[in-house]
């Protein structure tokens, strides 16, 4: 039996650019989840598929984004992000998306026009990827299984902050949303 269909499937990208590509992160490099997710890309887009790539950005004021009180907040730079905070790194500008999100949660879906635009292609299956796994990524993920999405998260195309807090996300939580698999696993399949 076949992982997906590739004509009703969207490989969703979390937030690779500049500002969240250049932080330290573990297990997999940066650089194996940019070239991870350009061959999930690449390959479903070969097969029919549809790519949708998020990043978050804001407006220079900051007014768009959260700010409510958390014991860790986000510091942002005065005046809003710079342009290469936002810039994606080559081999994911060099792909054309079916669709871009620009988010201002950590899921793509809120406040977003995803899933509408998901919906419209007749997308039933999402593939997940991207930087972090246990903020973005599992975000989006618990919001495609709320929406009713077949969900694939691409174990080896995240990451975040440090092995374990990607581990608890894919050993705990993603199994109850989810079906984990690495990159030649989804490779095979289309």
């Amino acid at each position: 039996m076949s992982l997906y269909d590739p004509k009703t499937t969207a490989l969703i990208s979390i937030d690779l650019q500049g500002f969240i590509i250049s932080r330290p992160v573990a297990p997999h490099s940066a650089q194996q989840v940019i070239e991870n997710t350009a061959a999930i890309a690449k390959s479903l887009k070969a097969a029919g598929g549809t790519t949708v790539f998020v990043t978050v950005g804001f407006s220079a004021d900051y007014a768009d984004a959260v700010n409510q009180p958390t014991d860790e907040p986000i510091a942002f730079p005065q005046g809003g992000l710079p342009a290469e905070a936002l810039r994606e790194p080559p081999e994911i500008a060099d792909l054309t998306p079916d669709v871009r999100i620009t988010k201002h949660q950590w899921s793509a879906f809120y406040g977003s026009e995803l899933d509408l635009q998901l919906r419209r292609r007749g997308i039933r299956t999402v593939i997940l990827t991207g930087i972090a796994t246990n903020f973005g990524v599992e975000a989006t993920i618990r919001d495609a299984f709320a929406h009713n999405y077949a969900v694939i998260a691409a174990e080896d195309a995240m990451t975040t902050f440090t092995a374990e807090m990607h581990a608890f996300a894919c050993e705990r939580i993603f199994p109850r949303l989810s079906r984990i698999r690495k990159t030649a696993d989804i490779l095979a399949n289309a």
